[in-house]
């Protein structure tokens, strides 16, 4: 089989919302080739385990697994990371959160990513802010050994740190960003099967109305940010008024919503003090 008839047939067998993308994504890790292969080298044989492994792979995706966790890889911000099951896939829409952070960050600040994760917004952070000071948190094992494992293999000083929340947290902070769990519990459940089925619950249940996080995080924050530091949240679509809110009732000053490309509300940052 070559290189073309395989692209050809895994795209019309994969169950996929973008099934042109996922088979080429699969395709390429199988063959360690980049996107420019299929059209500069359609008749190039492809040996038969090579075969096998792509078709598995295709199998895998038509059960819902996500792709990231088929080829244990994804990218974000212009860098490859690490992703594995257990561990949230992060999601091209967070690169705003990241964008935000390095608008207002000042030199020198001390950077907090809490529910870190994969580490993408810390390592992004720091990979385009060598003068900041960057630390990451998170309470789960699997996320923290992916996230360190990221930052050897860029090379990146980045400290991470297991700690609940603010648990295992010392020091004051110049800016604390987070993208943490904010999904209300009841509507998981009606999540696609790629969401619900396989990433991990724990980093996507956010409460009855999905802003415990924002609540907890909010009112702890204080005691761990430097005056005038800011606070910045991915949010949900929705919550463009509710964790504004909680920013106000705390205190918090010169709160500021982000929408996204869609034009959804997605970021939301505000300073502490002052």
């Amino acid at each position: 089989m070559i290189y073309r008839e395989a692209y050809e047939k895994g795209k019309s067998i994969i169950v996929s919302a973008e099934p042109e993308q996922d088979t080429l994504i699969l395709l390429e890790y199988v063959m360690g080739t980049d996107r420019n292969d299929l059209f500069l080298h359609p008749d190039r044989e492809i040996d038969p385990a090579s075969q096998k492994r792509f078709f598995e792979f295709i199998e895998r995706r038509n059960t819902g697994e996500p792709v990231q966790y088929i080829t244990g890889r994804t990218f974000f911000y212009g860098l490859e990371f690490k992703c594995r099951k257990g561990v949230l896939i992060p999601r091209f829409d967070t690169e705003i959160l990241v964008e935000e952070v390095l608008k207002k960050v000042k030199e020198g600040s001390r950077v907090l990513d809490m529910c870190t994760g994969t580490g993408c917004i810390a390592l992004s952070i720091k990979n385009m802010r060598k003068d900041l000071d960057v630390a990451g948190s998170d309470i789960d094992d699997t996320a923290l050994e992916t996230a360190m494992e990221n930052r050897d293999n860029l090379s990146l000083d980045v400290n991470f740190v297991k700690s609940n929340l603010f648990e295992n947290i010392e020091g004051k902070f110049d800016c604390l960003v987070s993208n943490p769990p904010y999904i209300e519990r009841n509507v998981i459940k009606s999540l696609e099967s790629t969401v619900k089925d396989f990433e991990p619950e724990r980093a996507l249940d956010g409460g009855e109305d999905g802003l415990d996080f924002y609540r907890k995080i909010i009112k702890d924050a204080k005691e761990y940010l430097n005056e005038n530091a800011f606070i910045f949240f991915e949010i949900g679509y929705d919550q463009g008024k509710s964790v504004p809110d909680i920013l106000s009732e705390n205190g918090y000053k010169d709160i500021k919503v982000i929408k996204d490309l869609n034009g959804l509300d997605r970021v939301v940052h505000a300073v502490f003090g002052g």
